[in-house]
């Protein structure tokens, strides 16, 4: 598994020493909230999986699978933000 340093190298440290990170904290600081926004996520990525299996063309395809980095990378703001801050 990726630990928290080597995921912001890989995606350019986009989130370090940004202003939005401190209003963030309340999200992930909430576990209620931050529970269930999780399982948004974990649905989302189910629905994602569902279109990727049945995609016809590769641009579906493409799409699909943006979608579920994104996603995933979601699944990680708190520690990125806990790392941040």
């Amino acid at each position: 598994m990726v630990n928290v340093k080597q995921r912001m190298d890989m995606y350019g440290n986009f989130m370090n020493n940004k202003p939005f990170l401190k209003a963030l904290s309340s999200l992930v600081s909430n576990h209620l909230t931050w529970s269930a926004f999780q399982e948004k996520l974990d649905y989302d990525i189910e629905q994602q999986q569902r279109k990727l299996e049945q995609a016809c063309d590769m641009s579906d395809v493409f799409k699909a699978q943006g979608a579920i980095a994104a996603l995933r990378q979601l699944k990680y703001l708190k520690e990125e933000i806990n790392h941040a801050g």
